[in-house]
């Protein structure tokens, strides 16, 4: 998922709900919480590589702009062909996140280092959550949210 150049990838079992999450992402922009546009990178699968010291994240061609759901099919959606990761968004089973984690926990991916954000992939908020914490790693710490 991106807002503007900055995306988070899910990650979870398949069947887990992250094309369920992606696509409750998607409805949620823009509005009074997240006030710019969420689109797609990819689903299912992704490009990834490091540039410039940064993860660099896009979709393969011949997936671009879809995205399955379950029980519909094959939808296209609004996306972005890639942008940087600055988030990855790990489904986690509710009782397994902690409240407040301290340290904030890290991913490592290609020799780079990316905050984790764990979320209870069914819950109402997690989509506003995702979306959140996106933004708030977009514009950087200690700066409020734009609007």
């Amino acid at each position: 998922m991106a807002i503007g150049e900055a995306a988070a990838l899910i990650v979870g079992p398949s069947g887990g709900g992250k094309s369920d999450l992606a696509l409750r992402c998607l409805a949620l922009g823009p509005s009074a919480l997240i006030p710019e546009p969420v689109y797609l990178v990819a689903d299912d699968r992704v490009h990834l590589e490091v540039v410039s010291g940064r993860l660099r994240i896009g979709a393969p061609e011949a997936i671009l702009g879809k995205l399955e759901v379950r029980g519909l099919g094959i939808v296209t959606v609004p996306c972005r062909p890639s942008a940087d990761l600055v988030l990855v968004a790990e489904l986690s089973a509710p009782e397994a996140i902690e409240r407040l984690p301290d340290p904030p926990p890290q991913r490592g991916l290609l020799g780079v280092s990316v905050p984790l954000l764990r979320l209870a992939p069914f819950e109402a908020s997690a989509p506003a959550k995702l979306l959140l914490a996106l933004m708030q790693i977009a514009q950087g710490p200690g700066k409020p949210f734009k609007t």
